[in-house]
């Protein structure tokens, strides 16, 4: 009889369909049975000696919930015997204009299972979301769950995770106690997906994700030179199109909707053939080979609020001279889905995983250091600047200047004008901490209230050094000691400016994003623990709440 591996992940929720994604044990067909009689079924896939479906579910009733159960071969594979939790339900949006949509999101989970119950890096802000949820299913709950970056972490894995690596090779030999193939980024996703609080809310709870650099590894991307490095390993290649034909998988299938998918050629070339590995194997080539010829970012319409991931690793222009966070056809593709038909939306939402608006000490480093390995101040500079690129992960929208102005020209536009939304929110992650900083245009005021909104980890450390910096990097001091830094590398001042007004916030924690016509409501959660030992319960915080449109 075929297994649930892995799965349910409730994906696209939307209209009168939905997708659910499951790995079986073996080939089977996988169907999921709704209460209200919806359903839907697909043969499975094979990647990798790995077997996959996306199930496309039809029938659905918007604004509706209906619980759902997976079968396998017609057996019924969950809820699993004796489970815990409520059932899984599928939830797809009301098509009133007026409807609320919850938007959560939050970036850099580390899922290595605490040893003997104690979590050194604090409680899992996503299990405590989980349980939250299954002690009152009928709580107030995110209508959609953005992840975006570092759902895996490919360089850092845990303890277990290191035993079970030993046991397949020599770790003395490159890339050591990181993953190498395919075969060990199934077991990172089954290390993450197959905690039980996480399994069960993500097989309830819509999911849109995005990659970042620990997906792969850390600084990927981060110049020309670092890739050239990179390729100059023996490991490398078999990790990177191993990295990219895991994500496709695991994460980029579930972003795409049930017609996407019926019309994706790569998906309709991975299902035609008995094992799908060479055809996968030969897109990610591809990509690593010519970046644009593959999109990752993706568009999403949630009633009248616009989402539109991008992609701030892979889309990159590495060439010093045309250096750019993205090529030019994924700019233009970025600036046309948010400039089409304004009127449709309230709000727009841009998860990028890196920062938009960072501190200003940080922000100005970026600038100096992109300068510098520029050739700004010759060729000796330009090596230092490169070590201190590397050793300080200077790769953010501010490390691509011109980049980082492309991207305050298309907001500003997009936020003004007849038929501007009520806000246009950046969405990121990575940097371990959050905060909500608000630009403004000297002389141009867009109709739209701008934030970035900056929130992460979900669960990793926050050690005390980036505590402290990133407090310092947000005070007149640390602004004052930028511009030294900028007039070094004659750097002029960005078009745009911008102030804290939230935070820094230290914790593993999310944000929610509540949007309802033109209003707009913004909560932060963090997982704390009660009590001690056997007896400590973790439960969510709310440490700020706020209205963005009042």
């Amino acid at each position: 009889m075929a297994g649930l591996r892995l799965g349910p992940l409730l994906r696209h929720a939307g209209g009168s369909s939905a997708t659910v994604w499951v790995e079986a044990s073996r080939p089977c067909a996988a169907e999921v049975r709704c209460a209200d009689g919806a359903r839907g079924g697909a043969r499975t896939f094979q990647v990798a000696g790995h077997h996959y479906a996306m199930i496309p579910v039809s029938g659905l009733t918007p604004g509706t919930a209906t619980a759902y159960e997976v079968f396998l071969d017609d057996e019924r594979v969950w809820p699993l015997p004796g489970s815990p939790f409520p059932p899984s339900v599928i939830r797809t949006p009301d098509e009133d204009d007026d409807a609320e949509v919850r938007v959560a999101f939050g970036s850099c989970r580390w899922a290595a299972p605490p040893a003997g119950g104690h979590d050194p890096v604090g409680p899992d802000a996503l299990d405590t979301l989980a349980a939250r949820l299954a002690a009152d299913p009928e709580a107030e709950r995110p209508d959609v769950l953005l992840l975006i970056g570092d759902q895996v972490y490919a360089d850092e894995v845990s303890d277990a995770t290191r035993q079970w690596l030993a046991s397949r090779r020599d770790l003395s030999e490159p890339p050591g106690d990181q993953v190498a193939d395919y075969e060990e980024y199934t077991r990172l996703y089954y290390e993450s997906w197959l905690d039980p609080e996480v399994r069960w809310l993500l097989s309830t709870v819509p999911s849109l994700m995005i990659f970042d650099d620990h997906d792969v590894i850390d600084d990927w991307n981060t110049s020309a030179a670092w890739l050239a490095d990179m390729r100059a390993t023996p490991w490398w290649q078999e990790r990177l199109l191993s990295g990219l034909m895991s994500y496709w998988v695991h994460q980029h299938l579930g972003n795409l909707t049930a017609a996407e998918l019926a019309a994706d050629p790569l998906y309709a070339d991975v299902l035609a053939t008995p094992d799908g590995t060479d055809a996968l194997r030969a897109f990610a080539a591809g990509a690593d080979a010519e970046p644009s010829s593959v999109r990752w970012s993706y568009r999403r319409d949630i009633g009248r609020v616009r989402v539109l991931m991008v992609d701030t690793r892979a889309a990159r222009v590495l060439d010093e001279e045309h250096r750019a966070m993205l090529n030019p056809d994924e700019a233009a593709w970025l600036r046309q889905q948010a400039l089409d038909d304004r009127e449709s939306y309230d709000h727009l939402l841009l998860g990028t995983s890196l920062p938009w608006l960072l501190p200003h000490l940080v922000h100005d480093v970026e600038n100096w250091n992109a300068a510098v390995c520029g050739g700004a101040k010759g060729e000796r500079w330009a090596r230092t600047g490169e070590r201190v690129r590397r050793a300080a992960d200077l790769e953010h929208w501010a490390a691509f200047p011109a980049s980082f102005e492309a991207l305050a020209d298309m907001i500003a536009e997009a936020g003004s004008g007849p038929g501007a939304p009520a806000t246009v929110c950046v969405l990121s992650g990575d940097v371990h901490h959050a905060y909500v900083a608000e630009p403004s245009w000297p002389g141009r005021a867009p109709d739209a209230r701008v934030l970035q909104l900056t929130c992460s980890p979900v669960h990793n450390s926050v050690p005390l050094s980036i505590r402290m910096g990133f407090r310092f990097g947000w005070s007149a001091p640390a602004r004052a000691l930028g511009r030294l830094f900028a007039r070094h590398a004659r750097v002029p001042r960005p078009s745009v400016s911008w102030r804290k007004s939230g935070g820094p916030w230290f914790g593993n924690q999310f944000m929610t994003l509540t949007l309802r016509g033109r209003s707009a409501r913004l909560r932060l959660e963090q997982a704390r623990t009660d009590g001690t030992g056997g007896a400590a319960e973790s439960r969510l915080t709310t440490v700020t709440e706020s209205d963005l449109t009042a």
